[in-house]
């Protein structure tokens, strides 16, 4: 009967304590849900707070990031052009050189004999010429009085012409000679940074060989080689007869990206675009020239190309973080009116610049649009604003204005 009796206070005890919990508990909840109603949009007359960002029309360039590689400007395979052995090798290889630089000398001693041969015979040859000439005019005399035949004055203009004749084909065969003496000097075709050498000295090479003895690249300035979309090309080509693109004209301003997703230090220029489509990859290529000072662009690189295509005019940049998708997969953004409400209303965006899309018409000079709080208002809704900066560089909030909560939203 004791033990019933402890028990049954026991069990009391308990549930007294308990609900005293409970209640106290109940207490803290019912304070902390005060503190949180306070902060939220109940403590300010039921109007949801939203950042919003107000929209004017602008000059907008148009700009197309393509994907590219880097190649030399000029390229020239130094090969010889007379056949010999190789006496010396006159260049570091890796190194920088200039227009005209000698490369390598081949054994000369065969073309300066051929040389030498080829003025004797042009001395033999000039030297027939007066003899031939001193003839032709006693010949012109003589026949005024009928001294000589007429096939012999005949005879002689035509030995004149032929030592004439002499003379000219021993003048190109000295010059033909001195062009092989020439070229067993192998000189730098143009200026540029050369590779390693094929052959060593005391190899022999012959003329016109197929195997290059090295390779000049020339690499300031360099180009890029970009490809864009033959689609992309139609659609900028209609926002131009549209009036909503204005082309940058002749001088393309151009921009790179390197592999490691640094911005190159100078910019460039677009030098032509091809004038056909690949029928495979239904893409065509632009050419960018890029000052390259430091030699840190070298050929095969992989790069990304900005480059500006045209100008949009009185277009508006709507921040990303704005802009949602319907089920139909248009793209809607939700704007505060004259009336302090929220209306949502379809874009058409035309491409993305940056952190915003490029809208071109569809809004008004001065109409805001919500950038933060969007998830926790309807179209309709009377809401609180304030006025937000974006981070142009993250897309992200970077300041806030002052709440207003007038009728007219401003």
């Amino acid at each position: 009967m004791g033990k019933a009796f402890s028990f049954s206070r026991q069990f009391k005890v308990a549930t007294a304590a308990a609900l005293l919990s409970a209640v106290a508990l109940a207490g803290c909840n019912e304070q902390g849900g005060d503190k949180k109603a306070g902060a939220g949009p109940a403590a300010m007359g039921g109007k949801p707070e939203v950042g919003v960002v107000e929209l004017h029309p602008q000059s907008v360039a148009i700009t197309a990031e393509l994907p590219g590689r880097v190649s030399a400007a000029l390229i020239a395979e130094v090969r010889p052009q007379v056949s010999g052995i190789v006496k010396e090798r006159l260049f570091r290889e890796g190194s920088e050189v200039e227009e005209g630089q000698l490369l390598y000398q081949i054994d000369d001693s065969t073309y300066r004999a051929e040389y030498d041969s080829a003025l004797a015979n042009l001395e033999k040859a000039e030297a027939s010429v007066p003899s031939a000439q001193t003839k032709l005019d006693r010949y012109q005399d003589l026949i005024k009085q009928n001294a000589v035949a007429k096939q012999d004055l005949d005879d002689t203009i035509a030995a004149l012409a032929e030592a004439k004749a002499d003379v000219a084909a021993a003048k190109a065969a000295v010059e033909a000679a001195r062009i092989n003496l020439d070229n067993t000097k192998i000189k730098a075709p143009i200026s540029g940074r050369i590779e390693k050498s094929s052959l060593t000295v005391g190899a022999l090479v012959t003329a016109n060989q197929t195997t290059a003895l090295t390779t000049i690249r020339q690499l300031d300035p360099i180009n890029v080689d970009v490809t864009q979309s033959s689609t992309n090309l139609l659609n900028l080509r209609k926002a131009v007869r549209d009036g909503r693109v204005k082309l940058s004209g002749d001088n393309v301003q151009v921009r790179l990206k390197l592999e490691t997703g640094e911005d190159y230090s100078e910019n460039g220029r677009l030098e032509f675009s091809e004038a056909y489509v690949d029928e495979t990859t239904g893409t065509y290529t632009l050419r960018a020239e890029f000052p390259n000072p430091d030699r840190l662009l070298l050929p095969g690189m992989y790069a990304r190309a900005i480059v500006e295509e045209g100008v949009a005019q009185d277009s508006f940049l709507v921040p990303q973080r704005g802009v949602s998708r319907n089920t139909r997969g248009e793209a809607v953004a939700l704007f505060v009116n004259d009336e302090g409400k929220v209306e949502e209303r379809i874009l058409d965006v035309k491409s993305n610049i940056g952190t915003n899309w490029l809208v071109s018409d569809g809004i008004k000079d001065g109409e805001r649009v919500i950038v933060e709080g969007s998830l926790f208002v309807r179209s309709g809704q009377e809401v609180t604003t304030v006025p937000v900066t974006i981070d142009e560089t993250t897309g992200e909030v970077r300041t806030r204005g002052t709440a207003s909560g007038n009728s007219d939203g401003k």
